[in-house]
């Protein structure tokens, strides 16, 4: 059986987009199993990235995710495409920012009160009204924030990895991006790795990886694992679900 570092406690979490409110029962959640079980030696939160995009509060998201991290240096967010996607839009990539803007950019600019382009407006216009509502340090931890993390047997990346290349050699669009090469190859990547960015129904527990994207912006379930030592547990907590638009959801 895989095992973290001993005397480390971890509880990953899956992809959030917008849901605040399923956030907040996953925190409540977690917080209960683990008071349930002796103090660990260490104890850490781990967000698989996408934080943002397509659900309906992004904006609170990041406040409390941000706040959760500046407060306990025990709590790490990682990188997802939907971050890396934000921060390139915002940052003046105007190709990106269309991209951006058609899967999930328009529900999280909203949740800062963002009104849509206007008919004729520059795009260096939006921008600029873009940028003044989020908050200039949020924007620079998310262009800051890790690719992966690692504890005993153990990977933790937003998308997966490239097969047959070695863990500290992965590229930052595989980490990010990657899909079908990753999740339909049963070889040993050097460590399970636990990842989030391919939707499925329910946990996807493998001998090489451990899925936990269930989708929660359009199903209303959202998924955590807990690793201790050599066991594991999945997580989950649900309400309604939110609108979303089909087109976007598989970026």
């Amino acid at each position: 059986m895989p095992s973290t570092i001993s005397g480390e406690r971890i509880y990953a979490i899956g992809d959030v987009h917008g849901r605040l409110d399923l956030l907040q029962k996953m925190l409540d959640r977690i917080g209960a199993h683990s008071d349930e079980r002796p103090a660990p030696r260490a104890l850490h939160l781990v967000f698989l990235g996408d934080l943002v995009d397509r659900g309906p509060d992004s904006a609170g998201v990041l406040a409390l995710v941000h706040d959760l991290q500046r407060r306990n240096g025990q709590v790490l967010a990682l990188m997802g495409n939907h971050e890396e996607a934000m921060v390139q839009a915002l940052d003046g990539d105007e190709d990106m920012l269309r991209t951006w803007l058609a899967v999930g950019g328009m529900e999280t600019l909203a949740s800062f009160d963002v009104a849509p382009p206007q008919p004729g407006e520059p795009s260096r216009a939006f921008l600029r009204r873009a940028r003044r509502a989020i908050p200039a340090p949020w924007l620079s931890w998310l262009a800051g924030l890790p690719l992966s993390a690692e504890s005993g047997d153990y990977f933790f990346a937003h998308a997966g990895v490239r097969p047959g290349i070695p863990l500290h050699r992965q590229a930052r669009r595989d980490l990010l991006w990657i899909r079908e090469d990753f999740l339909e190859d049963p070889r040993d990547h050097g460590a399970v790795v636990v990842h989030g960015h391919s939707v499925t129904r329910t946990a996807d527990r493998r001998a090489n990886r451990i899925g936990i994207d269930t989708g929660a912006y359009r199903s209303g379930t959202l998924t955590a694992i807990y690793l201790e030592d050599d066991r594991q547990e999945i997580l989950s907590v649900s309400a309604a679900p939110a609108p979303f638009r089909d087109g976007a959801a598989r970026r």
